[in-house]
């Protein structure tokens, strides 16, 4: 492995990435790095939670005039939650040189972030349909700026920003470093890269140093009314510190999440229709160890990144394998192992092997816990919690009422009472999940057939049209809904 001192990073950067804990660079770092530095446009192809925010912020904060309160590193990103998780980091990278990032995104009151943009932070994180309002209000002035990266360039693509890319990078000097960031290269991308980059080096992370290295990958086969027990059983014999359960609907993030909550779980939920106060106050609550269990959609849990995730359920098997793969890179984050369970319906079977075949993993099968493995669960972790507390301990003020009890209690009865007491006593709360379909083979492979043909349509559409053509708009008013939450 290569160190960041290796790569040529100065002094306060340095102190910074100790601060953080970061010695060595994953490979996106070590090779996106020198390029960046060398003043290279470059196109990295890598997901989330490959260590892109580093690979980008610390050639942008290297070249940034901290003394100066001008914008002049941009990051434009495709949702709120992955713009905030950006500017954070940027903003712990950039500490010691005393370089601020702030994040700007749909959902909060434009007064304030005007008010906030005046404060002169040199790097902007940015919504694309936030950003050109401040563009045209001239409340986001582009002529200082010299780095610019487009991270989850695909993502923004799917949910139809590529136009708006395109005029945000007009707006910017031409003599700028771009930067791009895209799990998949369709040819839109491409198109930007050839049109709107500068000879650019391109950097490819293989898909087996993505994500999937740390993380044992289980799948426990299930019928789907027997879901919702299985994962309490799990939860009881496992204690995991911080676990996210993926589920496909809104409805059913609820619905898990209230079962959870009734059954005495620290549980809070996660999707597209809650307030950005409501998100933010549930993303803290997580961070903060007060939350054990974030129940979320896909959509509302692109680009998270919080620490200390050690186990991930797909109570529902996503509908492609990136969506799987991204679900699961949630964990074994920084060198350390965690746990994806995947609850497969008997139906679903096929999808499972299709699902291994793509991403060229292969997922142990888990025999489904029963109440009385659950209970024996708990009761395991009460016995642990005992043992640790004898061992790191003082127990001196405790000898004396201890020996009286055992004067009038045998020693058994004693510590199964102690046992009864401490275990948690999962509740017996009825809970109702609304059932959906399962997902088959053949239904994956005719909504791939259908994203290729409309590909096509929509690429032999832009041939007739420099601007896009009818597909590039119909493309755009099919994601018309959640751009308008964006802005």
């Amino acid at each position: 492995m290569t160190t960041f001192k290796e790569l040529g990073v100065s002094s306060p950067i340095m102190k910074a990435l100790e601060r953080m804990g970061f010695e060595e660079a994953t490979p996106i770092q070590a090779e996106t790095i020198p390029l960046a530095l060398e003043g290279n446009d470059v196109i990295g192809q890598a997901q989330t939670g490959t260590g892109k925010t580093a690979a980008f912020g610390i050639p942008m904060i290297e070249k940034l005039d901290a003394r100066a309160r001008k914008i002049q590193g941009l990051v434009v990103a495709p949702t709120r939650e992955l713009a905030i998780q950006v500017a954070e980091e940027l903003n712990r990278l950039g500490k010691v040189k005393k370089v601020r990032a702030f994040a700007v995104y749909g959902g909060q009151q434009m007064e304030r972030q005007i008010r906030s943009l005046k404060d002169g932070p040199q790097i902007v994180v940015a919504t694309p349909g936030r950003l050109l309002d401040h563009m045209r209000r001239k409340t986001i002035r582009t002529e200082h700026i010299h780095t610019t990266v487009l991270d989850e360039a695909d993502e923004m693509l799917n949910m139809g920003f590529i136009d708006d890319i395109r005029e945000i990078l007009k707006a910017i000097p031409e003599e700028r470093q771009t930067l791009l960031f895209s799990a998949t290269m369709p040819k839109e991308i491409r198109d930007i890269a050839t049109n709107l980059m500068k000879s650019p080096k391109e950097i490819k992370v293989k898909s087996k140093e993505m994500t999937v290295e740390n993380i044992d990958q289980y799948f426990i086969e299930v019928p789907e009314r027997y879901k919702f027990d299985t994962l309490n059983n799990h939860l009881d014999i496992h204690s995991p510190d911080l676990a996210i359960v993926f589920s496909r609907t809104k409805k059913r993030v609820d619905e898990i999440t209230e079962g959870l909550q009734a059954r005495g779980y620290r549980a809070e939920g996660i999707h597209g229709d809650l307030t950005q106060g409501k998100r933010m106050s549930v993303l803290n609550k997580f961070k903060n160890g007060r939350v054990d269990v974030l129940v979320a959609t896909d959509v509302a849990a692109r680009g998270l990144d919080i620490s200390g995730v050690t186990h991930v359920y797909n109570f529902d098997i996503p509908q492609d394998p990136e969506s799987y793969v991204h679900r699961i890179g949630r964990t074994g984050r920084a060198g350390r192992t965690g746990e994806a369970i995947s609850f497969i319906t008997p139906r679903e079977m096929a999808h499972l092997k299709l699902i291994e075949k793509v991403t060229k993993s292969k997922m142990k099968r888990l025999t489904p816990p029963t109440n009385h493995d659950a209970r024996k669960g708990q009761q395991q972790v009460t016995i642990s919690k005992i043992v640790e507390t004898i061992e790191t301990k003082d127990l001196n003020d405790y000898h004396q009422a201890a020996n009286q009890l055992l004067e009038d209690q045998d020693a058994v009865s004693v510590i199964a009472a102690a046992l009864k007491l401490m275990t948690k006593e999962r509740k017996d709360t009825p809970v109702k999940i609304s059932s959906v379909a399962p997902i088959s083979v053949k239904k994956a492979n005719h909504q791939n057939d259908n994203r290729r043909s409309n590909n096509k349509r929509f690429q032999g559409k832009r041939g007739q049209n420099n601007r896009g053509g009818q597909g590039s708009r119909n493309r755009k008013g099919n994601f018309q809904k959640r751009r308008n939450r964006d802005k």
